[in-house]
């Protein structure tokens, strides 16, 4: 054979070779990423062919599906009361994906998931009946706390301490996915996006913020824990005014006449003095402190309910005056509501803290369960006597402390004011927080956190009793009702 007519067909050979290659590494390699991206257009046409499963609060559908007209997309997701709920399913957008339980469930909610198929559908290629997801979300309570919040940036979260469901998590401002669910909804898409109160943003979950004076139940904790001190009534050493250690700097308490003084941690929790705390996280030094934290779940970079939450942060290589401040929730301290509700939780629970999440079970079109959630374990983390003398101190904040805003007839509450800095020089609105658990006669128990952002006040009347509190109260009071 001619040497050229070889050489042209090895060539040839090596080319087809390599496109067989290829082929065969889309097809079983790349395949499945190709038909999930979300420019795939008929991944998006597969998908909002029939209508979608649900998402179901207290037996309920809060999700529906739609029928379009004019689209190769034959249906669009709907929902029903949608800004109420939006913090809780995310967006379903035939063009911008989908969040939260909406994305995580996609496969169940479509009908794509395996489980779904019978054999029947594996031989056939039919499309199985979609699943549904079952949250922990109580309406009432869910209500009660998108009402309360009302027109305030803000975000509350309220947790069963015994079982770690989910029973309410509003974020606010909010917005309704049904404006977004469709092909056509550029506009609503790019006025949210541009929005600098950012709706689509879930604070519950995903904004960490200086927790201030609620930080301080930690320090108690870890006082307590630690054996730096042996009650909530004895008496600490706690100089007032109190200079930051290696500092000219002087720490002062809001209210000049409260006598924080040596104060006991009952007294100091009652009056949230900042001297007595800055001081006791000084003493027990930050290695300590970030222990108990992270025994509540703080500095978890994968805190899924299952939507991932953002870390809340207690920070590492401060020095003495830094760590002083972290102790009264500042410095860079975050956490978020999510968060503070887990600590309140787990104190009210005897010191065992349950792992929250947001969905009770995953189940196929005939209802039968695919995941059962409702057992997320739980880990001790604080001794039941540590939990029962901060629940006891908690319980003084609410009945003639700072917390008095969230007193329910009828209910034991125990409560955690915070007023956190903001801006450089504290020179913004301060962030106004509440953390709080109550249990009535049987005792059924909640714990709940609140977080105002923004709630258009002027400066002066910015306070966690003030604007947190009553927030907490009317949730409270519609999970124990």
């Amino acid at each position: 054979m001619n040497k050229t007519i070889r050489r042209a067909s090895v060539f040839s050979l090596l080319l087809v070779l390599a496109l067989l290659l290829r082929a065969t590494w889309v097809q079983f390699y790349d395949g499945e990423a190709l038909a999930d991206d979300q420019h795939n257009r008929r991944s998006a046409i597969e998908q909002y062919a029939y209508p979608l499963g649900n998402i179901v609060v207290a037996g309920e559908p809060v999700t529906g599906s739609e029928r379009t007209t004019g689209s190769d997309l034959k249906y669009k997701r709907a929902y029903t009361d949608g800004s109420l709920y939006a913090a809780v399913t995310g967006y379903s957008s035939q063009v911008y994906g989908a969040t939260q339980l909406e994305g995580i469930y996609r496969d169940v909610l479509d009908g794509t998931d395996n489980r779904l198929k019978s054999p029947a559908d594996v031989v056939t290629r039919k499309r199985a009946d979609p699943g549904d997801v079952v949250t922990t979300i109580d309406p009432a309570v869910q209500k009660a706390a998108y009402e309360a919040l009302g027109d305030t940036k803000g975000a509350a979260v309220a947790v069963d301490p015994g079982t770690g469901e989910i029973l309410g998590m509003v974020s606010t401002p909010s917005y309704d996915p049904s404006k977004i669910s469709g092909s056509t909804d550029g506009d609503a898409w790019q006025a949210l996006s541009e929005d600098p109160d950012k709706p689509m943003v879930n604070r519950a979950l995903r904004q960490p913020l200086p927790p201030g004076s609620t930080f301080k139940l930690v320090v108690a904790a870890a006082a307590l824990e630690d054996g730096l001190y042996s009650s909530v009534d004895e008496r600490t050493e706690s100089p007032d005014p109190y200079t930051l250690p290696g500092t000219s700097t002087v720490l002062r308490n809001e209210n000049a006449a409260a006598p924080c003084e040596n104060a006991t941690i009952r007294t100091a929790l009652q009056y949230s003095c900042n001297t007595v705390f800055a001081k006791m996280a000084a003493d027990l030094g930050q290695d300590k402190v970030r222990e108990t934290a992270e025994k509540f779940g703080f500095n978890d970079a994968e805190q899924d309910v299952p939507v991932r939450a953002s870390q809340s942060v207690y920070p590492s290589d401060m020095d003495k005056a830094q760590t002083a401040l972290s102790g009264i929730g500042q410095f860079d301290v975050t956490a978020t509501p999510l968060q503070l509700a887990m600590v309140s939780a787990a104190l009210a629970n005897g010191g065992e803290l349950v792992g929250p999440h947001l969905v009770d079970r995953v189940t196929d079109g005939d209802g039968s369960t695919l995941d059962d959630l409702s057992d997320s374990g739980s880990t001790r983390v604080v001794s039941e006597r540590t939990a029962g003398q901060l629940a006891s101190a908690m319980e003084t904040v609410v009945d003639k402390g700072t917390g008095t805003n969230a007193r329910v007839p009828g209910l034991t509450v125990g409560g955690k004011t915070g007023t956190a800095q903001h801006g450089e020089n504290n020179s913004k609105t301060p962030y106004a927080w509440f953390t709080s658990y109550a249990k009535d006669s049987s005792g059924k128990q909640v714990a709940v956190a609140v977080l105002i952002e923004d709630s258009g006040a002027a400066r002066s009347e910015v306070s966690g009793n003030g604007l947190a509190a009553p927030v907490a109260k009317a949730m409270m009071a519609a999970a124990l009702k």
